[in-house]
């Protein structure tokens, strides 16, 4: 199985309008926000990972990562990864564990492609 095309993963619109607020790339601005997507990411996950090792899960952490990853992805064009924080939010919001635990690996799945197609990108 091959990973899915950048394209595929990101919204070529969303990445042209980045790209046309630095339209001859000197301030590498799609670069940088990239860097920070990245950084985020370094900074919440392993307080996500903690949020999903206790019993019952921290209902608050993971609300608040993906709510923050949410609006990330979805300004950087990972539409797909936007939408299944949003599912994951509502979920924690709601405070249902059913299902939680297999949104949660497959949206690390969906970060690590998109992580790997923002990559091609740079």
């Amino acid at each position: 199985m091959t990973a899915p095309s950048p394209a595929a993963l990101l919204d070529p619109e969303a990445i042209r309008r980045l790209r046309e607020l630095d339209p001859s790339g000197g301030n590498k601005l799609l670069e940088r926000v990239v860097a920070a997507f990245s950084n985020s990411l370094d900074r919440l996950l392993p307080d996500l990972a903690q949020a999903r090792e206790t019993d019952p899960p921290d209902f608050t952490v993971i609300r608040h990562v993906t709510h923050t990853l949410k609006s990330s992805s979805a300004s950087l064009g990972a539409t797909a990864l936007s939408a299944r924080c949003g599912d994951i939010e509502t979920l924690a919001r709601e405070g249902r564990d059913e299902g939680l635990s297999a949104q949660l690996d497959a949206m690390l799945q969906d970060i690590q492609q998109v992580r790997a197609a923002l990559a091609a990108l740079l």
